[in-house]
């Protein structure tokens, strides 16, 4: 069985996001062993957690910067 990175909060959005997608394509292959899948889709759902918490921050972000914006509008 192939050696799993870590998935770390340093990882890049877009570069977990092709890793993900690179995965689904071994999975869709059908050529990866029982051990290997298991595995493969214990990365994706690490990568999907680290996905899903950057968005979350980035329209806690963008949110931030439209109501600052619009109170300074107000002003």
């Amino acid at each position: 069985m192939a050696k799993q990175k870590p998935a770390s909060d340093k990882i890049s959005y877009n570069d977990a996001l092709k890793e993900i997608e690179t995965i689904l394509e071994k999975i869709e292959s059908g050529n990866l062993g029982v051990d290997e899948l298991a595995g493969e889709v214990a990365r994706v759902t690490r990568l999907l957690r680290i996905c899903r918490e950057r968005l979350y921050r980035t329209e806690e972000k963008i949110g931030k910067i439209l109501d600052e914006s619009d109170e300074t509008d107000e002003q």
